[in-house]
């Protein structure tokens, strides 16, 4: 079964090409991330209009890459929620006449749900049940995945997300957009003992998380070191920094496996990709006996071929919308 999926749930315009939710035939992402460096961040406006300049032409690239005709397809999916909402009508309306004009059955999809089938197109052996930790910048979950379209929320962040907290401190610090990866970058190498950051906790709610106060503890950081004309070197800063976030990630997440009794692991979301969490992972897998699967780095960013992994199983599951589908800016992974 051949699908074509869209994803413009933020500033990237992708389309792919998926076989069997577990082979990618094309996999095709336009970038808006050098125009938004010069503003430090995403922003909405434009990058709706973007989608808009590009989705045709990325949609014909994946098709060209895949060696499909569209009577080669057997359905179309799109992210439909959640994400920037100007940015996912345009997905959302593009795949709507599209499928409309190539009959092909319409499949929405869940940005998170994409975000775990990530993985499934790496790892042909994983399949559900699992423990997923998802992770990126507007997110922080620990999600038990039952079977491929149900999903229960084990634990979630009460306020930021670890990606946003992340981005944050790195713009606080002087490094440019997208935050989180230069952050990462700038610290390899540095002390991640050379800063003491809080240990953030939600009481009576242990598999939640809470990086606000992080945040905040950051930038009063640089504040202090610069009204006592005090240098804060980029390196040891974002590698005390990182390691108290991926710390507050990875004790809840221990937490709710040994309670749990989960045997694999599953990580997703952007900042899957950072380097300190990947290891810090591996080593709490390990120390566990547990299975550990990780994105390759071509597929934690946000991609198409994720959401045609994820879409086969929609499909499968009888899952279908029809032309009244609307984009949706917020929306429960459990709920999707």
């Amino acid at each position: 079964m051949n699908i074509l999926a869209i994803e413009s749930s933020c500033d990237d315009t992708a389309a792919a090409v998926v076989r069997d939710g577990r082979q990618i035939l094309s996999n095709v992402v336009a970038s808006q991330v050098p125009e938004h460096i010069l503003y430090g961040g995403v922003v909405p406006e434009i990058a709706s209009r973007r989608h808009v300049e590009s989705i045709c032409g990325v949609v014909r690239e994946a098709m060209a890459q895949s060696g499909c005709t569209f009577d080669d397809l057997d359905a179309a999916a799109v992210t439909y929620a959640p994400g920037l909402i100007g940015a996912l009508l345009v997905g959302v309306n593009y795949a709507k006449g599209l499928a409309f004009s190539a009959g092909l059955p319409l499949v929405p999809v869940h940005h998170l749900r994409s975000h775990i089938a990530a993985n499934y197109l790496a790892h042909p052996d994983l399949e559900p049940p699992f423990l997923a930790l998802v992770v990126s910048g507007g997110h922080s979950h620990i999600v038990q995945v039952d079977d491929y379209t149900t999903c229960r929320v084990i634990g979630r962040t009460r306020d930021d997300a670890a990606g946003e907290c992340m981005d944050k401190a790195a713009r606080a610090i002087g490094l440019p957009y997208p935050g989180g990866l230069n952050l990462d970058k700038a610290s390899a190498g540095g002390d991640p003992h050379a800063y003491k950051f809080p240990r953030p906790s939600v009481t009576g709610c242990p598999y939640d998380f809470s990086f606000s106060g992080l945040k905040t503890a950051a930038v009063n950081l640089l504040h202090n070191a610069a009204q006592k004309g005090e240098d804060v070197p980029v390196k040891d800063f974002g590698a005390s920094y990182i390691a108290a976030v991926v710390r507050a990630l990875l004790e809840n997440t221990e937490k709710a496996m040994l309670d749990l009794g989960a045997k694999k692991l599953v990580l997703a979301g952007g900042v899957s990709a950072n380097s300190v969490l990947r290891r810090a992972c591996a080593a709490l897998c390990e120390k566990h006996g547990v299975q550990l699967y990780l994105p390759p780095l071509n597929l934690c960013g946000d991609n198409a071929a994720m959401v045609g992994a994820q879409g086969y199983y929609e499909f499968m599951s009888g899952r279908r919308a029809d032309a009244s589908l609307n984009a949706r800016a917020t929306m429960g992974i459990d709920a999707g």
